[in-house]
């Protein structure tokens, strides 16, 4: 059985923690506000280059030379998958739930026989799939943890290398993982193919004000040119709308995992104060009764 002296060591040690977990959700509160307004203003243009973009594809579809970026390769041996996740732990299992799901596309992908090519962005993501799949990792995770507010520019560094690559011919297809945000305490793991676009996810998610098929446009320059200019762009936008759903994500995690954190610890606190109060009144009713007996042997 633990003394008086553990036991206080321990409830001071807990409530110490527990301020700890309270800053934690405090400040992810005040992080989530702002990472989701970002993520939900990004949704908006996102989808409407989407609709554009599937608009484009519709009245293009079967033509021959069209963009890469839309028609592929050709091949479907090589897969470069885009894990994005945390630089920091401490969000519950947001960053274990991005992992597991790459890790289920990983497995599939080879026993399909297919090349698998890891480019993470975040650290947590890193480590965890470092360790199985430590071979297949083409660099260094793209280290975004010194970035307070993440701007378009990081993205676009990110796309550009992801077009950079595929122009290069070294991956056929490229998949980018990460949460999709949805409240405070859902998230989403989410795979988004980026090249070549699917046009059948695309054109299922495409919102237009008009209806639809009774909608005519006129493109200048011609379709092809607009399509090839706008799909490259298309990568950067849709990266950075899923670095900007991972933001909301992590700290909408991390803000439910403190604020549980922070529960479990005052009932801990509870716990061992009822503990300690029982072995101090034990303690003191044994020497009283030691006093009594002493007296009486007197």
């Amino acid at each position: 059985m633990a003394s008086l002296k553990d036991l206080r060591n321990r409830i001071n040690s807990v409530k110490a923690t527990q301020k700890i977990t309270k800053a934690m959700q405090m400040v992810a509160a005040a992080k989530l506000r702002h990472a989701q307004e970002a993520a939900e203003a990004a949704r908006p243009f996102s989808e409407r280059m989407n609709a554009v973009i599937a608009r484009l594809a519709a009245r293009l579809k079967d033509q021959q030379g069209v963009s890469p970026f839309f028609s592929g390769t050709g091949r479907d041996d090589v897969h470069l998958l885009v894990v994005c996740t945390a630089e920091r732990g401490l969000c519950g299992a947001f960053n274990s739930s991005i992992v597991r799901l790459a890790t289920e596309h990983i497995n599939r992908l080879q026993a399909e026989g297919k090349t698998v090519k890891l480019l993470c962005v975040g650290r947590k993501g890193y480590d965890q799939l470092k360790r199985p799949f430590g071979a297949l990792m083409i660099d260094k995770p793209v280290d975004l943890k010194q970035v307070k507010r993440l701007r378009f520019v990081h993205a676009h560094e990110i796309a550009d290398r992801l077009i950079r690559m595929f122009e290069a011919g070294e991956f056929d297809v490229c998949t980018v993982f990460y949460a999709e945000f949805r409240s405070v305490i859902a998230q989403k793991p989410r795979a988004l193919q980026l090249i070549p676009a699917k046009v059948e996810e695309i054109a299922a998610g495409a919102e237009t004000e008009e209806s639809g098929a009774s909608a005519v446009y006129e493109y200048e320059p011609d379709e092809k040119e607009i399509l090839s200019d706008l799909l490259p762009r298309n990568v950067a936008v849709q990266v950075f709308r899923a670095l900007l759903e991972n933001a909301a994500s992590e700290q909408g995690a991390r803000m439910t995992a403190m604020d549980n954190a922070t529960r479990n610890a005052g009932e801990m606190i509870r716990t061992l104060t009822l503990q300690y109060n029982r072995q101090r009144q034990a303690q003191i009713t044994k020497e009283l009764i030691e006093i009594i007996s002493g007296a009486e042997a007197l």
